[in-house]
Order: C-alpha cells, then sequence, then structure tokens
C-alpha cells in the first residue's frame, strides 16, 4: 500500500460563533476568534491517497487529476470566502468553522470524487490553520 499526499492552499476568513449562547459566552470562550467581523488564515490542505500502484504507469492516482478534484471540490469553494458566510457547510451557523471542522467537511466533499475516480481511496486530510495548528481527518472509524 502507498500513501500520495498532494498539498494545495487556499486563503479565507471565518469566525467562531455558537447562536445557542450569547455574547458574553461566545467571547469568554472563543476570545477574539469570536468577533464577527471575522478574520483570515493562509490554509494549507494535504490531501492523502492511499492505494496499490498501476502496474503500467507506476501511480497510485494520476497527480493531476488528484490537483483538479482538490480544485473543484475544495478549493473553488474555499478560497477567497467568508466560510461563516459564503460555504454551504458553515453559512446556516450549525457548523463552527474550526480547523477541525474545515477538514471533515473537506473531506465530505473529496471522498466521494475520489472512490468515482477509482484506483485508489481517501486515506486522510489535513488543514493546517498555521504552520504550527493543524487537524487531520481519516473518515468515519
Amino acid at each position: 500500500m502507498i500513501f500520495l499526499t498532494r498539498r494545495a492552499t487556499f486563503s479565507a476568513s471565518h469566525y467562531y460563533w455558537n447562536d445557542a449562547w450569547t455574547a458574553e459566552k461566545n467571547e469568554q470562550v472563543f476570545g477574539r476568534c469570536s468577533n464577527r467581523n471575522g478574520h483570515g488564515h493562509n490554509y494549507t490542505l494535504e490531501v492523502t491517497v492511499a492505494g496499490e500502484p498501476d502496474p503500467v504507469t507506476g501511480f497510485v492516482v494520476d497527480l493531476k487529476w488528484l490537483k483538479d478534484v482538490m480544485e473543484r471540490e475544495v478549493l473553488a469553494a474555499y478560497d477567497h470566502r467568508h466560510l461563516n458566510l459564503e460555504v454551504a457547510e458553515f453559512s446556516d451557523g450549525g457548523v463552527i468553522p474550526t480547523t477541525e471542522n474545515i477538514a471533515i467537511a473537506a473531506w465530505k466533499r473529496l471522498e466521494p470524487a475520489v472512490t468515482a475516480g477509482g484506483g485508489a481511496r481517501l486515506s486522510r486530510v489535513r488543514v493546517y490553520e498555521t504552520a504550527e495548528v493543524f487537524a487531520e481527518y481519516r473518515g468515519e472509524l
């Protein structure tokens, strides 16, 4: 089994807010990140697929194909967007766009396309909010 990872970057803004709480509670729990004007990050998205290399090409998947899937399914929706206001997974206020939830949402966007592409399975999605902070999702256990 080979694990192949492709990396991409995107810029987005967000804020942390729980509609069921008071403004005071949101500020207490989320601090400056609760500012409804939001703040931004230059995120790094890593997508890892797992499979066996094709005996003819030597590829687990074609990297151009994986780049296109990442662009179409995640980057086109998230890049230069305010996640709370413009991205379906987060705009209803039910899911707070934390790094953890962004990783899960990206997985849900990518998994059907990777599965349909054949030859590999989605193994891991990692989202870096900063160089020091990332969340990794490996699907439902």
